[in-house]
């Protein structure tokens, strides 16, 4: 009960911004737009149909999990991720929807709760002790564009970005290894969920090289448990591609080798983008190529300034970031509501480096950019495909957010200020 009076208490003051007032009331509007939409014009063509369809081929026809012709679009995730929507393709399909929105309602409020309790942990001491620009930010996440889509569309990134953001929380705040464990057998959850977290795992490695002091830092066990927490869950998934014949063909099918991967679209990657150049231009290529060879420069490059890193704690928030980011940058399909798993951590980067650092400019930037202007280049891009079938815009801010955060790790301190701005 006094649980209760605290959060009435506290959403009553959170009222008092008026900020957070025009937050709730446009995500309020984000919610019902979603659903006045999905009754007027969007019940046959959603992603909503394929996590309903799913659950239904799960329970009785797992052998044709993979066949796409049961799908308006592909099915692509681990086979274990149908389990999570069994309970919504057990109702009826419209009731199903709008349970699954109010689910996705909820959850964005659990987020902002994970993110205003990080943000303490890891806020930079040179910030303002107050909680006004704290609530600025997560209002900004709530006000994001890409929840349009997110809520239209009947899509599972909220599911994700929780899962996140709750291992991070988990890894910041307990130390022994029952809750490293624990932490990193929920990211592995959301990997089986949705894989946006797969290239984070590298980065959950506790391992870093001081090249000025020639000294080499490894915490093998720590390491071994995060590693060990986030494959089991993954793991469990190569029963079913065991025990069902032609489970697996159809996943790599549909997620590498099918046609799929080179359909012209307007993702954002960088793969998707030279896939795209190659199949305007009718040059031969081979996807699984292109993929390799961009989460090989991409993937080694952030990695490689990971463990050379000269921050001095709160490392695995960076860690976080380059494995979204180099998932967004590298992967065949990267849409815009993608990116509501990315802004929560690129505002927890915003606090956690110095108030008036310098390099803070590229991730704000980003942010607001990721927040408000994307969703406009998707539009820009179904006008102009047929003559410029790039979708940049995005890589571009993305590629931005990548070498912002690969200059604060390298950063070397001088211990000086100027006009109230760190110098590096």
């Amino acid at each position: 009960m006094n649980l209760i009076f605290r959060s009435i208490h506290r959403i009553k003051e959170l009222w008092e911004h008026k900020v957070f007032r025009y937050a709730l009331i446009l995500h309020s509007f984000y919610f019902i737009l979603s659903i006045i939409l999905f009754f007027a014009f969007n019940q046959e063509k959603n992603d909503f149909i394929i996590f309903y369809n799913v659950g239904k081929i799960f329970l009785n026809d797992i052998e044709n999990l993979y066949n796409q012709t049961y799908y308006l679009w592909d099915f692509r995730y681990l086979p274990l991720s149908a389990l999570f929507f069994i309970p919504f393709s057990l109702l009826n399909f419209q009731v199903g929807f709008i349970f699954f929105n109010i689910c996705n309602l909820f959850l964005n409020f659990l987020i902002c709760i994970f993110l205003f309790k990080i943000i303490l942990l890891i806020r930079n001491e040179d910030h303002e002790k107050d909680d006004k620009r704290v609530i600025l930010y997560i209002s900004i996440y709530l006000m994001g564009l890409p929840h349009v889509l997110n809520y239209i569309y009947g899509q599972i990134n909220l599911y994700i970005t929780l899962l996140i953001l709750l291992s991070l929380y988990i890894f910041l705040k307990y130390k022994d290894f029952k809750w490293q464990l624990i932490g990193s057998i929920i990211l592995g959850i959301s990997i089986i969920i949705k894989p946006t977290a797969f290239f984070l795992i590298p980065f959950l490695i506790i391992f870093n090289i001081d090249l000025e002091n020639k000294r080499l830092k490894f915490d093998f066990f720590k390491s071994a448990i995060r590693i060990i927490g986030v494959i089991i869950p993954v793991l469990f998934n190569f029963i079913i591609f065991l025990l069902v014949p032609g489970i697996w063909e159809g996943f790599l099918n549909t997620n590498f080798t099918g046609n799929n991967p080179i359909a012209l679209n307007f993702s954002f990657s960088i793969t998707k983008i030279i896939i795209n150049f190659c199949y305007f231009y009718n040059i031969p290529f081979n996807q699984i190529f292109i993929f390799l060879v961009v989460i090989s420069i991409v993937g080694g490059l952030g990695f490689i300034v990971f463990i050379i890193n000269r921050l001095e704690k709160d490392s695995i928030i960076y860690g976080y970031a380059f494995g979204i980011i180099i998932m967004l940058l590298t992967y065949f399909d990267s849409w815009d509501h993608h990116l509501l798993n990315l802004t929560p951590i690129l505002i927890l980067i915003i606090f956690n480096m110095p108030r008036y650092s310098e390099i803070t400019g590229s991730i704000k930037l980003s942010l607001f950019f990721f927040s408000f202007f994307d969703l406009a280049f998707v539009g820009v891009w179904y006008l102009i495909y047929p003559l410029f079938p790039y979708n940049i815009a995005a890589t571009f801010f993305l590629i931005l957010s990548f070498y912002g955060i690969c200059k604060y790790c390298l950063r070397k301190y001088k211990g000086k200020k100027r006009m109230g701005v760190e110098k590096y």
